[in-house]
């Protein structure tokens, strides 16, 4: 079963330095299996307050491959600096088949 990570990143500090995070990320969220869903671009909120600032959403094969990824060694320096650079938050959820 497929999972879906969702991140809402809430504010970004560093611009120039998030763009690094942008370039860093890609290659390890694919050695994963992973894509990109959505990735910025337009938010329009239908119900409800919750307004998103900058919304991204990966694809992986298995809630096992999305963690496997979260955790890897090959995105913890990515991590590191997004965490230092931006706020977020973020959920990983399965999908339906």
């Amino acid at each position: 079963m497929a999972a879906l990570f969702i991140v809402n990143i809430t504010e970004i500090r560093d611009p120039d330095r998030f763009k690094l995070y942008q370039a860093m990320t890609p290659p390890t969220i694919e050695k994963y299996g992973g894509r990109y869903r959505v990735r910025g671009g337009d938010v329009s909120v239908m119900e409800g307050d919750w307004t998103p600032n900058r919304l991204v959403v990966l694809e992986f094969p298995s809630m096992e491959r999305l963690k496997a990824w979260h955790s890897s060694e090959i995105y913890a320096e990515a991590l590191a600096l997004r965490t230092e650079i931006a706020d977020t938050n973020a959920i990983a959820v399965e999908t339906l088949d």
